[in-house]
């Protein structure tokens, strides 16, 4: 990576329905956003490097779904487990959770790996990871026919206890390698060495599911990029080398929407003048919303889940929802409006894209209201179909006996109802209090339903970014280079306490994996660790930072703060109660290319959208009314005016409402503050 002054540095995202571009030139910006290909997403990466006329000595930092996609759509490789005698069903016994409880007929999606492709082998570790019986050859031998005969593309190895003595996992790993040298293989004790059995098992088949798809991806992208270095976002949000991106494909699952959260705690550490903003970030763009709460920090897990399989890999905690711009809306068979989580995506899109889209849209419905202009859309270089956005609608306002702007409306309160209860899941139910917290929209529809999302939950000031259309792209190139690492610990505080000096040989062993996954291997990282900590005798455990090197007194502040956050998220604290450091997890990190005192570009006005002219709107259920349209390019830093108003940029719109007053920052950041 580089880290000099003058930089050239490319971050591209790819969405649903666009692929977002943002070229960063020492301090100066280009920004495009282009249709996604979804049939191959390397096309318009492509195509905008193109456009751009960005030199092959430019930096690539990238956002990804491809590894998202095929878990939503279930198309992965043809992918198979190998697990201990007696652990195949695993993956299809769970947790027997229930994911809504008062449903009486509940159908589970399909496993990842079905029943034929599940195989055990007869080996077994004791609860300490001594060995009870030794793998036989001759089985691995058989294995591999099998493998084979089935043409299978990746494999999973999944051993009991192997988070304690990995011998017999890399043991078949390193016979398959040998036998069936075009086999991926992912290791549990190489990708997840920790313990609880359906977690490590699913994480694991997870990234054998995905990886031979990310792993011709990149190559594609590599190829069409030619001699360019390309950087592949992690869900924790730092960047990883192209080689480790398609090894650890699993990684990806949250690659886009990890950029936009590093993106939006920049831009409000400048906008609010604080080195710990406390923001709610949220992100709507084409097909989907993603939520996030930063109480002053990035905000991390290390249990994700994705399409209803709990995913272990460190990432970002965001929460995803199906509502965006290409929700579809429709009236099920009992009457009521739905919206989502079907999406029209890039192709055909939206109906007022003209792509041969017959569905109505969130998109299309903000257009039927006036709140996206027809003629402002990127600039006035994508003109919009009103006529036909209208049709939709009134087919469905016939439907339900309303209106098109009464179906419209309907629309957008049903797509807000489901953003608002994400917004609600990642604050309210976590402990937080939204109403302190400064909500950050962005994504190209994030500004359009950002006033009304802010009332419902009682926020008093929102931050719009410079350029919100494509702040998860700018979020890649100012992206650190990361890589994650972890252990299983499992010992009661007290002797850690007693004697730090236990945990000393896993921290070195941390160390080393650490290092060796970063992408510069020349220069000293700085390092950062979380221990997994509960009180003895829980199912579940709270993610706390702890302070290096590790001594009695960095452990108990660690243990401090364990109980604050255990009194927050639940309610109560156990008072003299055991309490067991589960996992001790490592971060290593080299900073990123610095920002500098960027040069915002000046965007043309299109000469059909004046500054001062005024435009019927339906802001809310009274009707259309008389607002004033900005171009975003046109205010000035210091500029104050009241809502509503409509504010177009090339990359997004907002929608300002009545009670709502607009400024603008020295860094051209719109601050909205309720009157």
């Amino acid at each position: 990576m580089a880290y000099r002054d003058e930089v050239s540095v490319v971050g591209i995202d790819v969405g649903g329905t666009f692929t977002d571009f943002v070229w960063r030139i020492g301090d100066r910006l280009q920004v495009l956003k282009l249709p996604t290909t979804p049939k191959d997403q390397s096309e318009a990466i492509g195509n905008g490097l193109v456009q751009l006329n960005v030199g092959t000595k430019a930096e690539v930092m990238h956002g990804t779904t491809v590894a998202t996609n095929a878990l939503l759509e279930r198309r992965g490789a043809r992918a198979a487990l190998v697990t201990t005698k007696g652990f195949a069903d695993v993956l299809a016994i769970g947790r027997q959770n229930r994911p809504s409880l008062y449903v009486l007929s509940q159908q589970r999606k399909p496993e990842l790996i079905p029943a034929s492709w599940r195989f055990e082998l007869d080996e077994r570790l004791d609860a300490k990871g001594g060995v009870i019986k030794s793998l036989n050859k001759a089985d691995i031998n058989r294995l591999a026919e099998k493998l084979e005969a089935e043409q299978i593309e990746s494999i999973a190895v999944v051993f009991l206890f192997s988070f304690l003595n990995p011998e017999h996992e890399r043991e078949v790993a390193d016979h398959l390698a040998t036998v069936l040298p075009h086999l991926d293989v992912s290791v549990s004790s190489e990708l997840l060495p920790e313990y609880r059995e359906y977690e490590r098992t699913t994480t694991v088949t997870i990234n054998a599911y995905v990886q031979p798809l990310v792993a011709a991806y990149l190559n594609r992208l590599k190829e069409a990029l030619q001699e360019r270095s390309i950087f592949v976002m992690q869900s924790n949000g730092g960047v990883l080398s192209l080689e480790s991106a398609a090894r650890q494909a699993g990684r990806l699952v949250l690659s886009g929407p990890a950029g936009g959260v590093v993106g939006a705690f920049e831009v409000a550490k400048r906008g609010l003048d604080t080195s710990a903003p406390e923001i709610i970030t949220f992100d709507m763009g084409g097909t989907s919303t993603d939520v996030a709460l930063c109480p002053g920090v990035l905000p991390r897990t290390s249990e994700g889940l994705i399409t209803d399989l709990p995913i272990r890999f460190p990432s970002m905690d965001i929460h995803t929802v199906g509502a965006g711009g290409g929700s579809i809306a429709r009236v099920d068979s009992g009457g009521v409006l739905r919206v989502g989580p079907e999406s029209a995506g890039a192709d055909p899109g939206p109906i007022c894209y003209g792509r041969g889209g017959v569905e109505p849209t969130v998109t299309d419905a903000n257009l039927v209201l006036g709140r996206i202009p027809k003629d402002g859309f990127q600039g006035g270089g994508m003109p919009l179909d009103v006529d036909a956005a209208m049709d939709a609608l009134a087919s469905l306002g016939r439907s339900l006996g309303l209106s098109p702007f009464e179906a419209a409306l309907g629309v957008i309160r049903v797509a807000n109802a489901v953003m608002e209860r994400a917004l609600r899941r990642i604050s309210v139910e976590q402990g937080f209090d939204p109403r302190s917290y400064t909500l950050v929209p962005f994504g190209g529809a994030g500004g359009l339903h950002a006033c009304e999302l802010a009332e419902a939950l009682g926020i008093e000031h929102i931050l719009i970014p410079r350029y919100p259309g494509v702040l998860s792209a700018w979020g890649l190139t100012i992206a650190d280079s990361t890589f994650d690492a972890s252990a299983t610990v499992l010992m009661d505080t007290q002797k850690v306490l007693a004697r730090p000096e236990l945990l000393e040989p896993m921290y070195l062993d941390l160390v080393q994996k650490v290092n060796q996954g970063l992408l510069d291997q020349a220069t000293r990282p700085s390092f950062q660790a979380w221990f997994d900590i509960r009180y003895k005798g829980q199912s579940y455990e709270l993610e706390i930072p702890v302070d290096l090197p590790f001594t009695a007194s960095s452990i108990s502040q660690s243990l401090d703060r364990f109980s604050a956050m255990h009194e927050r998220r639940f309610g109560y604290t156990l008072t003299g109660s055991l309490i067991e450091i589960v996992a001790m997890r490592l971060q290593g990190k080299h900073t990123g290319v610095p920002l500098g005192h960027e040069e915002m570009p000046r965007e043309v006005s299109n000469a059909s959208m004046k500054q001062n002219e005024r435009r019927q709107v339906w802001v809310d259920a009274a009707g259309a009314q008389l607002v004033q349209y900005w171009n975003r390019a046109d205010i000035e830093p210091g500029q104050d005016f009241k809502g509503p108003a409509l504010v177009g940029q090339y990359d997004a719109t907002l929608l300002v409402f009545p009670s709502w007053r607009v400024s603008s920052d020295i860094h051209r950041n719109i601050l909205l503050r309720r009157m």
